[in-house]
């Protein structure tokens, strides 16, 4: 009876819970690519040599290669040639672990919006001295754009996200990769999840449009002669106009939106419309 009692289940021995052999085999597998500077590309060695390695059966090598796989650290492919090899995770997966996280909370757009005033002022103005022509050319690219007034939905809508591809231009100029991806993963969720009541082409969507193109050409304007403090008062401007055209047109969270943003911007009218 006291064994039983020893190894019975309760939510407090599943909190202490030791991991699974395959789990730690993972975490292993991780120090040995950091401790031999792996980059992506490089290959990891053999399932029979990971199996030696690290004295695990065959099974839970596999069980820890698929595990990374699904994590984004690597790619496997078969046949006699196959094997794991190192990739750099994308910010694609990345985002929908975040999306994952965020499915069940009431995610408002003021908490999306108090984080990007205190963040991307400092990635402009940290991107400045990073810029070269082919980054100013593709902010003026994107500013032309979005610059004509749309004449349909679908218009309006690659234009928001053109808006968006602004953003992410300056974010790929600053060498901070932690201030980085927080501000790509803002550009993503706003991208993704932002889900307007409106329609895109009533006058708040267009006013919205204008306001944002008009703010990227003082923005690039004053990149180009590397002002980084105007770049920061004039980021943390353009934010907060932008915040206050998006409560006009009823910008709301869609958390649990699982679908790509293409799929979305062809259904969401329709599920929104009342029967």
């Amino acid at each position: 009876m006291a064994r039983k009692a020893s190894t019975a289940r309760s939510p407090a021995n599943d909190a202490v819970r030791a991991p699974k052999r395959g789990d730690l085999v993972v975490e292993e597998i991780k120090r040995w690519i950091v401790t031999r500077q792996l980059k992506p590309g490089d290959r990891l060695p053999k399932e029979a040599e990971l199996q030696d390695l690290f004295s695990v059966s065959k099974g839970t090598v596999r069980e820890a290669l698929k595990s990374l796989e699904v994590q984004g650290f690597i790619s496997v492919s078969t046949g006699p040639s196959g094997g794991a090899t190192v990739v750099e995770v994308p910010l694609e997966r990345t985002f929908q672990l975040v999306q994952n996280y965020l499915f069940f909370k009431e995610v408002d757009v003021r908490d999306i919006y108090t984080v990007r005033k205190m963040l991307e002022p400092e990635l402009a103005a940290g991107a400045v001295p990073h810029l070269t022509k082919r980054d100013f050319e593709a902010m003026e690219a994107s500013i032309d754009t979005c610059a004509p007034t749309p004449a349909s939905v679908d218009d309006a809508l690659r234009m928001r996200q053109e808006d968006l591809h602004f953003h992410d231009i300056l974010a790929e100029a600053n060498p901070n990769p932690f201030l980085r991806f927080f501000c790509q993963m803002v550009n993503q969720t706003l991208r993704r999840l932002v889900v307007f009541g409106a329609n895109p082409l009533q006058s708040h969507n267009t006013e919205l449009g204008r306001t944002n193109v008009l703010a990227h050409r003082e923005l690039l304007a004053a990149a180009r002669k590397r002002d980084v403090e105007k770049v920061r008062r004039l980021m943390l401007a353009h934010i907060e106009e932008a915040e206050t055209h998006v409560f006009r047109m009823h910008g709301t969270m869609s958390s649990r939106l699982v679908l790509d943003s293409e799929m979305r911007v062809n259904i969401t009218p329709r599920l929104a419309r009342k029967p």
